[in-house]
């Protein structure tokens, strides 16, 4: 059995996303600091007969997100693909023109250094193997600058960035790599409906040609 780590694991797209690759025999890990919400998401995967488990820790902690990286290893044997798309939290967000130096370093401890310890963790074992995928999820300030969360779009560009190097370098040795840029809010019974979102993921993942997309496809923003 395959089995897919989910960083930044949620009752929103995190719970989609362990569902839809569970209904294909997946395994499915799944981290993210809250405990109790945690134990939650277990149990309605195990209600479903997918396999799930838990594994509490900040992503931004890059001591404890080793640890837990480590764990799953140990517990499933290998990690088959990797979902990232931890959330610090709107509250993060600062404008282009309010933001502090510390306000930019945040958002990078939160997303690009977690990235790459995760890639640091995992990737070995996937070339070991010849095989394995990682399923980066940013926010669209990756692809298009976006002065309301400018300390948010320093680091998704700058994991954009990290990830296309990643597709560079690794497209011929089997190893996958995908983002999806969410240009929405994910919500239930909306076109961000988190279920649709994880299909899109599915499909890029199991057809592996299109490196990079955007969600929706077409994106309109708001006029500043």
């Amino acid at each position: 059995m395959k089995t897919i780590a989910i960083i930044g694991a949620g009752p929103g797209l995190g719970l989609s996303i362990a569902k839809r690759f569970g209904a294909e025999g997946f395994r499915v890990a799944l981290l993210s600091r809250n405990a109790a919400k945690l134990d939650t998401l277990v149990q309605e995967l195990s209600a479903l007969n997918i396999e799930a488990r838990a594994y509490p820790a900040d992503a931004s902690d890059l001591d404890a997100l080793r640890s837990s990286l480590q764990k799953m290893k140990q517990d499933f044997g290998s990690i088959d693909v990797l979902e990232f798309s931890p959330y610090a939290g709107f509250e993060t967000f600062v404008h282009a023109l309010q933001m502090r130096p510390e306000d930019a370093e945040a958002q990078l401890h939160s997303y690009v250094l977690p990235a790459i310890l995760a890639v640091n963790e995992i990737l070995p074992d996937m070339l070991t193997r010849g095989k394995g995928a990682f399923l980066f999820t940013t926010g669209y300030s990756a692809m298009t600058p976006m002065p309301m969360v400018g300390n948010a779009g320093i680091a998704m560009s700058g994991l954009r960035n990290y990830i296309t190097n990643l597709h560079n370098e690794l497209k011929t040795k089997s190893i996958y790599i995908g983002h999806l840029s969410i240009g929405t809010l994910i919500a239930p019974g909306t076109e961000g409906d988190p279920d649709i979102i994880a299909e899109a993921w599915y499909s890029m993942y199991a057809q592996q040609t299109t490196f990079e997309a955007t969600f929706p496809a077409v994106i309109s923003l708001p006029s500043n």
